[in-house]
């Protein structure tokens, strides 16, 4: 089965003093504001592409390590990842940063360390960003 996800901008204005809106359709979770300010220099209260593509990434790696773990015959306890998704005005999306924290009763430090870099390389975000570098730092609770 092949599952599409939808998600739809608006924009009014020029890149630097315009600004739009960022929906949800497939979920319908909601609409979000976007601007270039909060993208080239940051906003606590308006989101950027690269905090979208950071869900996107440390929930797809979430699950690609959960399902590794498992088929290891180690299901984790839970797993805490955070992407951090860089972006340099006039360069573009730099690089995307995984930080995982993992309680998996039975297993070995270097066993996890070598399931979260197979997940990272096996997530299909970290797949499709493959122009960019991604680092992983794992540490198991």
């Amino acid at each position: 089965m092949t599952v599409t996800s939808e998600a739809t901008a608006v924009w009014q204005g020029s890149l630097t003093e315009g600004s739009g809106t960022v929906a949800f359709g497939s979920s319908g979770l909601g609409t979000f504001p976007i601007d270039w300010k909060a993208r080239s220099e940051g906003s606590a209260s308006v989101t950027t592409p690269e905090e979208l593509i950071a869900a996107a990434h440390s929930s797809c790696f979430s699950m690609a390590l959960s399902h590794a773990l498992a088929a290891h015959g180690t299901p984790p306890s839970s797993i805490d990842t955070t992407a951090s998704v860089t972006f340099k005005p006039g360069t573009g999306i730099t690089g995307s940063h995984l930080n995982v924290n993992a309680v998996v009763p039975g297993l070995s430090a270097a066993d996890f360390d070598r399931i979260a870099a197979e997940a990272k390389s096996g997530c299909p975000v970290s797949q499709a960003l493959a122009g960019i570098e991604i680092t992983l730092e794992a540490t198991l609770a």
